[in-house]
């Protein structure tokens, strides 16, 4: 019986940078979008550690917590804040303006939910419709 190879953690956080490369000037992402769009569900902090490394020319800047706050404290806080005012990203009190801003990896997944969602809302109405004008009569 063989093992299933585990994937090294380089390869790993090479995905992960990949990914966050991805994000365009003006949008953000979340750790756990990083994670999730890289292949790897759950591993948010290892994305924080992946950036821990990263070196220059990748946008960590870019990436923030759930909900859209900053995460890294004092001057590092502060600078990520600058940068991402400096690209057009508007804040709404302390956190990223998620509904403006988010970047999406899946755009077509998300528009064929958002057209089943309006579908079930029409027939919603139809039948609602229906039921209203039955009652009605004598």
């Amino acid at each position: 019986m063989t093992k299933a190879a585990k994937p090294s953690p380089c390869n790993m956080f090479k995905d992960m940078l990949r990914t966050i490369a991805r994000v365009p000037r003006g949008r953000v992402s979340t750790y756990g979008d990083i994670a999730f769009a890289a292949g790897y569900p759950g591993a948010a902090r290892q994305v924080a550690w992946a950036l821990h490394g990263c070196g220059a020319g990748v946008p960590w800047q870019r990436i923030v917590g759930a909900g859209g706050s900053v995460l890294l404290t004092g001057e590092h806080g502060f600078e990520q804040r600058l940068r991402l005012q400096s690209e057009g990203v508007a804040f709404l009190g302390m956190r990223v303006n998620m509904a403006s801003h988010r970047h999406n990896f899946f755009p077509e997944k998300s528009a064929a939910k958002k057209a089943a969602k309006k579908r079930v809302k029409l027939a919603g109405k139809k039948s609602s419709a229906k039921k209203k004008s039955r009652s009605r009569r004598p």
